[in-house]
């Protein structure tokens, strides 16, 4: 089967529809599926409930289809960069789930493994637990977590061969695993498309049973804050 297409439009065609659930890799403005978030503004799918970590910022990542308002709901960890996105949930025009950053990881790896849910002591006794069911085991009290399975999951690697095996460069391998194998179907953008039999097996990140479709592309790497120390005076 053809993985490989050839532009970011053309490996989301036929996949998107209005009310979908997508989870999307990348952590601040690290590792994000830039291309495939800039293809669905395009297309124009709205009523989206998002399972990513962060909401990007304004004008970027996530933060484009905020501002097209395509999103209904959020499932993060961190929102606090996007000025969009806290003008939208505090005027109610936002769904928010919060979740505790591991707890979502974990969400999202249960479902790509075919857990349904698993127990947590992560936010016992805050409004995290609030209508979860309660559970104690050894004398501490943990709470049921459902695990995500999304109908998309858009990931951004740094390689991959035709077969979709997929590697990650540096900081960038962050939550884009968990939320690759968590989507019904997975779309990955790369910086680099290699041979197959090219990467070496005990260096791949992915395993390419997990991957549907790929998209090459250049990106622009943002710094998402940068911190400089003034010159000292000689």
């Amino acid at each position: 089967m053809k993985k490989v297409y050839p532009s970011a439009e053309a490996a989301l065609d036929g996949v998107l529809f209005d009310g979908m659930t997508i989870a999307s890799g990348g952590f601040g403005l690290c590792g994000i599926p830039e291309l495939l978030i800039a293809a669905i503004r395009k297309a124009g799918t709205k009523d989206l409930t998002v399972a990513s970590n962060n909401a990007g910022v304004d004008g970027f990542g996530l933060g484009i289809l905020l501002e097209s308002r395509q999103v209904k709901k959020m499932i993060s960890s961190y929102v606090g960069e996007n000025a969009e996105f806290m003008r939208q949930y505090l005027s109610g025009e936002l769904e928010l789930e919060f979740n505790p950053q591991g707890t979502l990881a974990e969400r999202m790896r249960a479902g790509g493994a075919g857990i349904p849910g698993f127990y947590t002591r992560t936010g016992v006794g805050t409004v995290i637990a609030e209508g979860k069911e309660h559970k104690d085991f050894d004398g501490k009290t943990y709470i049921l977590e459902r695990s995500i399975v999304a109908d998309l999951s858009i990931v951004k690697a740094w390689k991959a061969d035709p077969s979709g095996n997929l590697v990650f460069r540096k900081t960038a391998r962050n939550f884009n695993p968990p939320a690759a194998t968590c989507g019904k179907i997975c779309v990955v953008e790369v910086e680099e498309i290699v041979p197959l039999g090219a990467l070496d097996p005990d260096a791949i990140h992915l395993p390419g049973i997990y991957v549907h479709r790929i998209v090459q592309g250049q990106h622009e790497k943002r710094i998402e804050q940068r911190t400089v120390r003034k010159k000292e005076s000689v």
